[in-house]
């Protein structure tokens, strides 16, 4: 009888496929993102958020018919259990980080929901992780959470939630589009988690708390301040090619540029610098998009120059940070905000991961010793 090979390891699960999904493909050759059968270009600029999350977990665009009741019933849900305020607070007085504040909050976000209704938790879920964010901002602060205008869009609300002053129109289409554009993105760490844990047929808090767990670290959620940091650091136009040239042959990163995935420009960072520049546009500052466009263009010529064959491209943590700053959202809210967004492909994930029925339960290759002898306490 012939023994089997051993598996081949394969380190970070670099090119293994462990699922196949409806929800998104990512071609980082050619610079594409394509989520649910759409070019990305062609819904970032157009859905609302309600849309995009109707047609990840029903895999199709809602008619006007259903949308409606869809929109009413999210809205309904946002308001948070009042033990859910009660340790929001607590976070608060010790200035705990946004994240993990979050990451505590959505622990408790079925507490008053029907444990057998899976479909409503997934739309509380989704409907509360705004207020969580909002109302924990708040209570940092000093000041108290700001209940949810259940009339707002769910992007809407959560500016209100924030500031209590209903936000301009270009400043909502500008919140859409970023929340649609990471609302998904292949099977990353935050997503591989989430449908790992609801693989062992656990419930959809628990597989969101783990996605959140997984967000929070900075090799996958990222870091877009320190993107508009450096725009801030240059200052002008003139300012960009020097300082830029300084941090390459200092052997500095340059933040926003460059991805695991994309060796072309990254598809999001295209879609979300138009969305800024309509919203600044229509309500901000023109001169700080049109040098960070400056900035954007020096870079990857410098890149170019000093690193020729790596094709280091704008990422999307450069026009997020620019975006996101353009919402007046502190950089402390930059990853909260970017699980609001994602939270509606996390459980599109769950629900795929539960029809699948499989438990993901992946191998691994044992290089310890195998001969070690026993010694008793007394002689050791």
């Amino acid at each position: 009888m012939t023994t089997p090979p051993p598996p081949q390891t394969a380190s970070g699960l670099d090119n293994v496929v462990a699922a196949t999904t409806r929800l998104s493909s990512v071609n980082g050759q050619i610079g594409e993102l394509i989520i649910a059968g759409f070019p990305l270009e062609a819904l970032a600029g157009q859905a609302t958020f309600e849309e995009m999350l109707y047609l990840l977990w029903h895999d199709r665009l809602p008619t006007a018919d259903e949308l409606a009741p869809f929109t009413q019933e999210l809205a309904a849900l946002r308001p948070l259990p009042p033990a859910t305020i009660q340790l929001l607070r607590a976070a608060a007085q010790a200035q705990l980080p946004t994240m993990d504040a979050l990451r505590m909050g959505a622990g408790t976000l079925d507490l008053n929901l029907p444990k057998a209704d899976s479909y409503q938790q997934a739309q509380a879920i989704v409907a509360r992780l705004p207020t969580i964010v909002a109302a924990y901002w708040r209570l940092r602060q000093g000041q108290e959470p700001i209940a949810p205008n259940l009339e707002l869009s769910h992007s809407a609300n959560y500016l209100y939630m924030l500031t209590g002053d209903v936000p301009h129109a270009a400043r909502v289409r500008g919140l859409d589009t970023y929340l649609i554009t990471v609302s998904d993105h292949g099977l990353n760490a935050s997503t591989f988690t989430a449908r790992t844990i609801i693989s062992t047929q656990s419930d959809l808090v628990s597989a969101i708390v783990g996605a959140i767990g997984a967000l929070k670290g900075p090799l996958h959620g990222g870091a877009p301040g320190p993107a508009l940091d450096m725009v801030f650091e240059i200052g002008t136009a003139v300012n960009a090619e020097p300082y830029l040239r300084a941090k390459i042959e200092a052997g500095e990163r340059l933040m926003g540029f460059g991805h695991r995935v994309y060796k072309v420009r990254d598809p999001r960072a295209e879609v979300l610098s138009q969305a800024a520049a309509r919203m600044y546009q229509a309500d901000g500052d023109m001169a700080l998009y049109e040098l960070a466009k400056q900035v954007e263009e020096t870079a990857v010529s410098l890149l170019a120059h000093y690193k020729p064959g790596r094709n280091l491209q704008t990422n999307v943590e450069f026009y997020t940070a620019l975006l996101l700053h353009g919402l007046e959202l502190p950089t402390d809210l930059f990853s909260p905000t970017f699980a609001i967004g994602r939270v509606g492909g996390w459980l599109a994930h769950c629900f795929e991961q539960q029809q699948n029925g499989r438990l993901i339960r992946p191998q691994s290759a044992y290089n310890g010793d195998t001969d070690r002898q026993w010694v008793p306490l007394a002689n050791r």
